[in-house]
């Protein structure tokens, strides 16, 4: 039986923190029957599981949701923001290497396309379209978008971080995307999209950005105590504040043990952020072993129930670390074998971990 709009919808919504705008989602999913949706990725270093797991589920529900989705391996946009110390072949060696984790995590790749950008940027037309986002946006409006590089208006920017937002931007339009799915750091420079395409002979593309999972250290604060969400998104810069798709379960058990998670809190808690977004989207029941002594086992059917006992302090810190850890590791169990199996992924995965990752 096919699925209904608004089955569709939800599905899609499960995916979105934001999506600008609803009205206009419904309206394609009426009227278009072959819809696209693009994400773009700039192949930089290993692999977390946010990027990792966190990525294969978003995309899974966008597809199941009847949407063909588009991956665009950006490799010249990596090689603008200086990753891999500007070697495009690392870059493009990286891409690989993403690719093969996402095969071992469980996205349906039958339903996904991969684009290198260095095959889609080798046409004329791209580059015009580049040059009419640029010759229509101000340099101080193109300056607000760095955030979508990892980098702040305050950083020392190369001439190549100005053309790289005017790339992102025409990505859209000659991938012929009707959504951004993108994350929430990526907000920016889809509203420039939005705002610009129709100008320059396009269209209006529709945002769907998904949350930002956290870094496992404390949230980072302004002077006025303001919590900066897109500082403290999980960062392969960071080691300490990742769990990386092929991570031992030693260095996993480690991580979690160092992990921030107060007492009590909820909010801004990184192990019960993984808990909603990840584990419970893979598992049917959510089981933390403990002795008698400290209340004995519990287990959980959903996130819900599990956040309302750890806020009622039912649940201490280091028994939700360690059935955290163990699902996290069960869930990784694949992608490392995949690792160690493959004698593709194998050789990609060794020549990662000797590449020297930059910011």
């Amino acid at each position: 039986m096919a699925m209904s709009v608004e089955d569709r919808i939800a599905l899609v919504k499960e995916v979105g923190e934001e999506i600008i705008e609803e009205s206009e989602l419904r309206d394609l999913l009426i009227k278009k029957k072959k819809i696209i949706a693009y994400d773009g990725f700039e192949p930089s270093g290993k692999i977390h599981i946010a990027q990792g797991l966190l990525r294969a589920i978003n995309i899974n529900k966008i597809t199941k949701a009847g949407i063909k989705f588009k991956m665009l391996v950006a490799d010249w946009h990596a090689w603008a923001n200086n990753k891999m110390g500007g070697d495009l072949e690392k870059i493009q060696t990286v891409g690989k290497y993403f690719i093969e984790v996402w095969r071992a995590s469980g996205m349906d790749l039958d339903k996904v396309e991969f684009i290198w950008a260095s095959d889609l940027l080798n046409n004329r037309e791209y580059w015009k379209t580049v040059m009419q986002i640029a010759r229509n946006t101000t340099l101080n409006r193109i300056l607000r978008t760095t955030q979508i590089m990892g980098r702040t208006e305050k950083d020392i920017l190369q001439a190549s971080h100005i053309l790289y937002p005017c790339m992102q931007a025409a990505d859209i339009f000659h991938l012929n995307a009707d959504i951004c799915q993108l994350g929430m750091d990526q907000r920016k420079v889809n509203v420039l999209a939005r705002e610009i395409g129709e100008k320059i002979g396009y269209y209006k593309p529709i945002i769907v950005s998904h949350h930002m999972l956290m870094g496992l250290t404390p949230p980072k604060t302004d002077a006025e105590g303001v919590e900066k969400s897109i500082e403290q998104k999980m960062s392969k810069s960071n080691p300490n504040s990742s769990i990386f798709m092929t991570d031992s379960p030693e260095e996993i058990n480690a991580k979690f043990k160092k992990a921030y998670c107060p007492e009590g809190e909820i909010r801004d808690n990184p192990v019960l952020e993984y808990c909603k977004y990840i584990i419970f989207e893979k598992i049917k029941e959510f089981v933390i072993e403990r002795p008698k002594k400290f209340g004995g086992t519990i287990s959980f059917k959903n996130y819900e129930d599990l956040e309302k006992a750890f806020e009622k302090k039912e649940i201490h810190p280091v028994d939700l670390k360690q059935a955290t850890a163990k699902y996290i590791d069960q869930l990784l169990e694949p992608v490392r074998e995949h690792f160690k199996k493959n004698a593709k992924a194998k050789r990609l995965l060794e020549q990662v971990n000797s590449f020297k990752v930059t910011r």
